[in-house]
């Protein structure tokens, strides 16, 4: 059996999908090294808004797994989670506007 054989047999249509929750798991896992990270970095415990984008980011890529693999009940935790990411980004972005147009003027 030649290389290309040998690849594609390994490379399925299920292997790309267990690659693909494993990218999901590994973006969601590393939200928490993240805020780890900060938070001894500040000497205090801290959420980083970097937490919230890899929260989304590993939710939509397990909730793509998750549609594939059709099960409900991790495709019902992972949408609802992604509602809470993204309303705490929301939440962040507006404050941080109000700040802008709250800082004095200078001339």
């Amino acid at each position: 059996m030649d290389l290309l054989a040998k690849t594609s047999n390994f490379f399925t249509v299920e292997h790309v999908w267990l690659a693909i929750g494993f990218l999901g798991q590994f973006l969601f896992a590393s939200r928490f090294l993240i805020q780890w990270f900060k938070s001894e970095l500040i000497g205090r415990s801290v959420i980083p808004v970097a937490f919230w984008y890899f929260s989304v980011g590993g939710g939509v890529v397990l909730l793509a797994y998750a549609v594939h693999k059709m099960d409900p009940v991790f495709i019902t935790g992972q949408g609802m989670g992604l509602f809470v990411y993204a309303r705490n980004l929301y939440l962040i972005a507006r404050e941080r506007r109000n700040e802008g147009t709250l800082a004095p003027q200078k001339l």
